[in-house]
């Protein structure tokens, strides 16, 4: 399973750097991103997997593939800035991390506005 082998990762990362912290901080920091990008790097090749999926619900129901990948996107942005902002604030950057929050929120909100139009659209033409 592979929540195995990335729990084992995580857990041999921490008792690694864990021991660092109190003489070497900088190298527990550098351990735990490392650990942390490896992981990061394993998840993106489950994305094949999600895109394909995609592709068979396209098949199946009768949506626009634009809707679906805008979905898809705003799924992308949030895994990424959730890691980005992770990452800020354990190496006690949280400012940096809250700011690549409220950029996300925003790119977020740029890449929905075709759906809510779209969803205006519906509503109006009901009316």
């Amino acid at each position: 399973m592979d929540i195995l082998r990335i729990a084992v990762l995580g857990i041999a990362g921490v008792l690694i750097a864990l021991p660092l912290r109190t003489e070497k901080q900088e190298y527990s920091l550098f351990i735990s991103m490392t650990v942390c990008v490896c992981i990061f790097v394993y998840l993106l090749t489950k994305v094949e997997t999600i895109l394909s999926f995609a592709k068979r619900m396209e098949n199946l129901i009768a949506v626009d593939s634009r809707y679906l990948m805008l979905v898809i996107k705003m799924v992308g942005i949030t895994y990424v800035a959730e890691f980005a902002v992770n990452i800020c604030k354990d190496a006690g950057y949280a400012a940096i991390g809250s700011q690549i929050e409220i950029f996300a929120k925003m790119s977020i909100l740029v890449v929905s506005i075709p759906v809510l139009t779209a969803f205006l659209e519906t509503i109006g033409s009901f009316l």
